[in-house]
């Protein structure tokens, strides 16, 4: 090969790799993506106002998930300490939202969800509190969300209880993002923040729905 054809060569693929540099610049394509585990699934709840909460209200919003119940004695309340900071860091985002379903709907109704989030002073158009069916919000936790082993799942639903620390990320188009968090450790309470901040600057791929289910679902 002479070094003419060479240097041809050499030149066009330099000016190939500045077009991509321009193309892209800026964009996410640069960005170390946060990888999706799973994807939000339908459901219908009822929030602490006694309104109806579907998928489709996450639509364009980054949300942090969690399932909590209003008498825990235990890891709850230290759980809702730390979702608070969260709460306080990021509730002048118009595009996030904290989405927290109880466990135990038996007992919290939409009435006590709504003296449990006064308790805690937040704003509740930032950080909504859900009930709903037991096995409805069990299979979302358990399918969608991966806040609970299926295993745990036995034959009687009134058997079934879910007590868990962790939190889920859910981006703008309905995919759950990152990892699983522990809601008591500090170093992945860090680590969520710092995504929460990613999901936030990521443009919506799709920005609709299909039939009441996110069109990115496979």
């Amino acid at each position: 090969m002479s070094r003419k054809l060479i240097g041809y060569l050499l030149f066009f693929g330099a000016l190939l790799l500045v077009f991509y540099l321009l193309l892209f610049r800026g964009t996410d394509k640069w960005k170390a993506r946060l990888s999706v585990i799973s994807y939000v699934k339908p459901f219908h709840f009822t929030t602490q106002d006694g309104l109806q909460f579907t998928d489709r209200d996450m639509l364009g919003k980054v949300c942090v998930v969690e399932y909590f119940f209003t008498t825990c004695k235990g890891i709850c309340p230290k759980m809702n300490t730390n979702m608070k900071v969260i709460h306080e860091l990021f509730k002048g985002e118009p595009d996030f939202m904290i989405v927290s379903h109880t466990c135990n709907p038996g007992t919290d109704s939409a009435a006590r969800l709504k003296v449990y989030a006064d308790s805690l002073k937040v704003d509740t158009k930032k950080w909504v509190f859900l009930t709903g069916r037991k096995d409805s919000l069990y299979q979302l936790a358990r399918s969608a969300y991966l806040l609970d082993d299926p295993k745990n799942s036995v034959d009687k639903i009134e058997d079934q209880f879910i007590h868990t620390q962790f939190f889920a990320l859910v981006d703008k188009d309905g995919k759950v993002r990152g990892q699983i968090y522990d809601g008591l450790k500090q170093t992945e309470l860090d680590r969520l923040k710092k995504d929460i901040k990613t999901l936030l600057a990521e443009k919506s791929a799709t920005g609709n729905f299909v039939n009441g289910v996110f069109n990115n679902n496979p």
